[in-house]
């Protein structure tokens, strides 16, 4: 079963707390060419900037979290229960005024683990504003 961007976003709204969901986070794109992989955008918000300007790292990493559940959701085809077991996240610029794309892609999709790696870019640019890599326990 083949995930849409409507199951998607039903996934998104029926499986995150509510604060996530204040993050505004939509569903871009499902299913890349290099593997099951899914882009979300993070719009702008000053309530989600840091003194300076720039975007906080907690909604980065939050951002990235949330699209790597629904990367998983398009490999399997749906929602399946499961745990964050690892985040690592490393910032290289500031996004400053711009949505962000947050791009994970699966690297290995087992029956009860699945590893990720994320690219976060300030919309418009090519230039990595953060990377994270991920492991999660399916639970289901």
């Amino acid at each position: 079963m083949t995930l849409t961007l409507a199951a998607a976003e039903k996934v998104l709204a029926d499986n995150f707390a509510p604060w996530v969901l204040d993050l505004g986070l939509s569903v871009v794109s499902l299913d890349g060419a290099g593997g099951p992989e899914a882009v979300l955008r993070l719009p702008w918000s000053q309530r989600l900037a840091r003194e300076g300007g720039g975007l906080c790292g907690q909604a980065l990493m939050a951002a990235a979290d949330t699209a790597t559940v629904i990367a998983v959701a398009a490999a399997r085809g749906g929602f399946v229960p499961m745990t964050t077991v690892q985040q690592s996240i490393s910032f290289q610029r500031a996004v400053l005024g711009t949505d962000v794309l947050v791009r994970a892609r699966l690297t290995k999709a087992g029956k009860r683990m699945a590893f990720a790696d994320i690219t976060m870019t300030a919309e418009g640019t090519e230039e990595t504003a953060a990377h994270a890599t991920a492991v999660y326990a399916l639970l289901g």
